[in-house]
């Protein structure tokens, strides 16, 4: 199944690092966050990758042309100005690099894939956001209620101390719990191909008018996952991924389980 991820995004919340290079470019543990959302699709045999690209595009085309040569051996012929690569320790990906504007919304972007995903069931995230969801768990509940999308259902923790009171008396403090108001939409969907027509064009914001019609028409599935996700919007949420990475606790990290 094919895996679509949306990296075409200013990122503008993470200025601090966006400002050089596109937001799923930006680095936890030493590797683009890009690099960690495939690797989970990858641990869970989904390697066939359709990444939208936008803003600075041209970063993530240098990241992946460079990858072999980076992490394999080269034999350089100076004379001739020939380079012969061996000994790649790359993954076993296929990538395929599309430019799908710089303007372009969230729908725009998926619709612009419509050409290379074809008419078939492919898997649609983000690249800014990593989780630990099953998705072989999330593919099977997709197959098994037969509508057009699902949506990943996640509760992410609150990014301040939640306090209940008596009056004024405090009778329950907690620092970090789990967001009391909800589901929200955590991305990592399962759709089918019917899903393209709901997109108008360019402009058109998935989260919007294509993601309430199918609400409406009773097509949209939610998937609830009360494990672990997080997206990275903001510095503070980059400086949360990169020290759960540092301490060896990073829940994401499927393959390490593998």
């Amino acid at each position: 199944m094919k895996v679509a991820i949306l990296a075409g995004g200013v990122g503008s919340r993470l200025s601090e690092e966006t400002y050089v290079k596109p937001k799923p470019m930006v680095e936890i543990g030493g590797r683009p966050i890009l690099w960690h959302i495939m690797r989970h699709y990858a641990t869970s045999g989904f390697n066939d990758f359709y990444v939208a690209l936008g803003y600075k595009g041209e970063y993530i085309k240098k990241y992946f042309v460079d990858y072999c040569a980076l992490e394999g051996n080269l034999a350089i012929q100076l004379k001739e100005g020939t380079v012969a690569q061996s000994g790649s320790k790359g993954p076993d990906w296929n990538v395929n690099l599309i430019d799908t504007g710089i303007a372009t919304l969230t729908g725009g972007r998926i619709k612009r894939l419509q050409p290379h995903i074809g008419n078939e069931r492919f898997m649609l995230t983000w690249g800014d956001g990593v989780s630990n969801v099953d998705l072989q768990k999330l593919i099977e509940f997709h197959k098994s209620h037969g509508k057009l999308a699902t949506v990943t259902a996640v509760r992410p923790t609150a990014r301040f101390g939640h306090m209940e009171f008596d009056g004024d008396k405090v009778l329950e403090f907690s620092e970090k719990p789990q967001a009391a108001e909800g589901w929200i939409n955590g991305a990592f969907f399962v759709l089918e191909p019917e899903i393209f027509d709901f997109i108008e064009g360019d402009q058109t914001q998935w989260e919007k008018e294509p993601m309430e019609r199918l609400a409406k028409e009773g097509q949209l599935m939610a998937y609830r996952h009360p494990g672990f996700w997080q997206c990275m919007d903001t510095l503070r949420d980059k400086q949360l991924l990169e020290s759960l990475w540092q301490k060896g606790n990073a829940p994401w990290a499927t393959w390490e389980k593998a």
